[in-house]
Formats: structure tokens, sequence, C-alpha cells
């Protein structure tokens, strides 16, 4: 009996080895099937890089044929950061605005950049906020009013690092059109024109 008792015993142990054995492998196989579906499922655990914005040397080695409009004397460091010329681009107007005021920037700026041909300008609008988290709410609010296709999208890397990031978009109402917003730090940007001028000033512009 003691015998018979003993193999009982082997056979019930035997048999929760087992078992446990196939809860691991059971638990195991789920986990691998977990990993595998994060990296295929769309949208999820894997996102994409945008591949970085190609700058022909003939566009950025281009020169104006016109004369940029000096800045007045009293100009901030803002205003003077804005570039006379971007590639063959010519910085024919700077003058205040208060387009954005309701987001309170330190200053705001409109500017055209021309090639001389007005078909082509490039309309652009720059703010400075007192803080990153200021800036960050008015890009996102500016980005939000993007209704075209997105065409491009990634980050704004200053040495290095994040300083910001940046979206441009098809004109909703004007396929031949584009909006490129960004944000560096405490200064948000939008530049708007026709999809060629935007794609030379937005590639080649400083800030």
């Amino acid at each position: 009996m003691a015998v018979s008792s003993g193999k009982q015993q082997q056979t019930q142990t035997s048999s929760t080895a087992h078992k446990a054995r196939i809860v691991v492998f059971a638990a195991a196989a789920i986990v691998v099937l977990a990993i595998l579906s994060a990296f295929a499922w769309p949208g999820w655990a894997v996102r994409h890089v945008p591949e970085p914005m190609d700058v022909p040397t003939a566009v950025a080695s281009a020169k104006p044929t016109i004369d940029a409009k000096a800045l007045p004397a009293n100009a901030s460091e803002l205003l003077k950061a804005m570039p006379e010329h971007v590639s063959n681009f010519a910085r024919t107007d700077a003058q205040a605005t208060d387009e954005w005021d309701a987001s309170s920037p330190l200053e705001e700026y409109r500017l055209v950049y021309s090639t001389g041909d007005e078909a082509k300008d490039v309309q652009v609008v720059v703010g400075q906020w007192a803080s990153e988290e200021e800036a960050l709410t008015q890009y996102n609010a500016l980005t939000k009013l993007l209704e075209g296709d997105e065409i491009a999208a990634g980050s704004v890397k200053v040495n290095g690092a994040n300083t910001g990031a940046y979206v441009v978009n098809a004109d909703k109402g004007d396929d031949a059109k584009e909006v490129a917003v960004w944000r560096n730090n405490t200064v948000c940007v939008r530049l708007s024109g026709p999809k060629s001028s935007v794609d030379t000033v937005f590639k080649l512009f400083p800030l």
C-alpha cells in the first residue's frame, strides 16, 4: 500500500510539473505575440521617423536679385535674427503685427521674402513668448488650424538636442500652396506661400 501511495504522489507531482510547464510556455508565447504585435500594429510601439528634408546645392547657393529692406535702428534681437535673404529670396518687408496677440507674445512680426516676383512671395509670421510652455501652446494652436494634407513633420534640433517641432502641410484651398509651422524653444514661426517658395525658404531659414 505504501508503494502504491508513493507512485500516486509521484504521478501527481509529475502531472503538476507538466501543467506548470504548459502554463509557463503559454505565458511566454503570449509575451512573444504581444511584442510582435506591438511592432506590426500600425501606430503602436513603432513611430515613423521623418526623413531629413534635402536641400539642393543649387538652391542653397542661389543669390537674391533684389535688395533686402533694412531693419529699423531699434530692431529687437528677434527681428535682427530674421535673415536679409534666404537663397534667392530677399526680405522685402518687416512690420509689427497683432495676429497672435491672444496668446500674449512678447513680440511678433510679419515679414515678406521675395524674388521680385510677387506671385512667388513667402509670408512669414514670427513671435516670441516668455516660456517654452507658452510657445508650445501657440505651436499646438497653429498646427490645429492646418487642414491640408501633411507633407512633412519632425523635430527641430539644435546641436543634437530637441528644441521643438515642425510640420509642413498643403494649403487646403490650393494644392499649389503650402504652410510650414515650427517652434524653436520660445519662438514660433509660420511660413505660407507657393509650394516651391515655401520649400526653399523653410529648408534654409536659420531660426
